[in-house]
């Protein structure tokens, strides 16, 4: 073209960008056909799961082995701490990530092990063999009563149930995202789900030639390219296909962005509608030069815009229904106003993570322990109406002092925790009523699956925060249960 500012446009580039987006779904259907390729909705990620990993000590264990099934039944990433991997292969499907580590061995708790946890459930507990002298009472003790795992010899109640639990903690703080926060995408870590997530959104869909690009470089997303107002463009994007179900973030206030730029100023956007061009919420913000910062970005704060022009009309944003994330570098700011820092030519700007912060805590940290844990040795107990492990808690070891100094150690981490103290364990099929209570006086008994079916519920309960209750089944089957109602009952620690 002979005018100075008018270049060619790239017909090509404007179809592969909405054909990418699937913004012409017979093209997609079409392409797909030919080429043999899944449907690639089935690609995008699910926004309404979190993305962390819930690590499972103790995992082949009779409680362990039911919250593993019971966690991947419901969607989540599982990851099972093990010490005899020929028999976690055996119990466990293949589902499961499976890493070697001991709980008593504080140096096996490498980065390997605590990558990307979400939450940590600990169900370990000391298998405990009769020896010869035994009472007939311990000895039948003994049979009716298991505990499964760590069962390597030379275990002690002291070595598991109280410096193995601690070791777990401490390991477990270290990598634990902050309470209240919620990683939405992690590029350190990047995977090909990632990477085609993510694309580009230039000015050639308005006839510009500005051309961007987003790589997982250096584990961070590089989004980079160069800007070009020629042809009335002046934009560069990249933004994510839209996620179905959509990502619920309601509980939060806002989003974190720990990014390193080139001096420019950006815009941030939420998309709640899956149509492509739709009302979009904004946020702008400044980078340093090759300087990490995090930017926070209150959902508060947002403006709703359509091209670049505000909507004084529009609702504030539903967090609860965040289609998809995008980030662009533009010569424009809102309303016609230009961009104080924006400059044509080449651009850099590197994603580390993308967060949600400031949402409800919930537990990261469930804890099975017993009941009576505080009964050996409390002045008024009569042992002769007590269970077995109350009575021989000196003959077991110690087994309930040294779970309730397990449980002090949680409590004193700081890290969001639900401790459970189950009456006596059975085999039976559960599915009974919970009766919840506080104060240790509680006797009963209660099913393993049914204490499995609780761990993986506390995960998503603020009530279960920082609490510790003892829990038994009630006579009546529970065809449906009051999670919220149940958890509202009990007191923090």
């Amino acid at each position: 073209m002979t005018n100075n500012n008018r270049f060619q446009w790239d017909l090509g580039r404007f179809i592969q960008t909405l054909t990418y987006f699937e913004v012409i779904p017979f093209v997609n259907w079409i392409q797909d056909f030919i080429q043999g390729r899944p449907n690639s909705s089935k690609n995008i990620p699910n926004g309404a799961r979190q993305v962390g990993v819930i690590l499972v000590a103790g995992a082949t264990g009779g409680v362990g082995k039911r919250v593993v099934r019971r966690l991947l039944e419901q969607g989540y990433k599982v990851r099972a701490l093990v010490r005899d991997i020929d028999k976690a292969q055996s119990i466990l499907t293949d589902d499961v990530e499976l890493v070697v580590a001991d709980i008593t061995k504080p140096e096996t708790l490498t980065a390997l092990v605590m990558a990307n946890i979400q939450a940590v459930i600990c169900c370990t507990a000391v298998r405990v063999q009769p020896v010869e002298g035994d009472t007939p009472e311990r000895a039948k003790y003994y049979q009716g009563i298991k505990f499964y795992q760590p069962e390597i010899v030379g275990d002690t109640p002291e070595n598991v149930e109280y410096q193995g639990v601690k070791n777990l903690i401490e390991a477990t703080a270290k990598y634990l995202p902050k309470a209240g926060e919620e990683l939405l995408f992690d590029f350190t870590k990047p995977s090909t789900k990632l990477k085609n997530t993510w694309g580009a959104v230039d000015d050639v869909v308005m006839g510009g030639v500005s051309q961007s690009q987003i790589q997982l470089v250096e584990e961070t997303a590089l989004f980079a390219g160069y800007v070009s107002t020629a042809n009335s463009g002046g934009f560069a994007s990249v933004r994510t296909k839209n996620f179905t179900p959509p990502f619920n973030l309601s509980g939060c206030e806002g989003v974190e962005l720990r990014l390193r730029g080139d001096g420019k100023r950006y815009k941030f956007f939420l998309r709640t509608e899956a149509q492509w061009d739709s009302v979009a919420y904004s946020y702008s913000f400044n980078t340093e030069a090759n300087t990490w910062i995090d930017v926070r970005i209150p959902f508060a704060h947002m403006i709703p815009v359509f091209r670049a022009k505000t909507l004084k009309d529009s609702p504030p944003i539903d967090a609860s229904k965040i289609c998809s994330f995008q980030l662009m570098l533009s010569k424009f700011e809102y309303d016609g106003e230009l961009n104080p820092k924006f400059s044509p030519g080449s651009f850099a700007l590197q994603v580390e993570s993308i967060k949600a912060y400031g949402g409800v805590s919930l537990p990261q940290f469930i804890l099975v322990s017993s009941a009576g844990v505080t009964r050996p040795g409390r002045p008024g107990i009569n042992l002769d109406e007590e269970p077995p492990a109350v009575r021989l808690n000196d003959q077991l070891g110690g087994i309930l002092t040294w779970k309730l100094k397990g449980e002090d150690s949680l409590r004193e981490s700081r890290i969001p925790y639900t401790i459970i103290r189950p009456c006596a364990l059975t085999e039976e099929d559960g599915d009974k009523e919970f009766i919840f209570e506080q104060g240790d006086n509680i006797r009963g008994k209660i099913s393993r699956e049914d204490v499995a079916k609780l761990c993986v519920e506390a995960l998503q309960q603020t009530k279960a925060c920082n609490v510790t209750f003892e829990v038994k089944e009630g006579e009546n089957t529970a065809s449906s249960i009051d999670w919220q109602r149940l958890f509202s009952q009990l007191q923090p620690n």
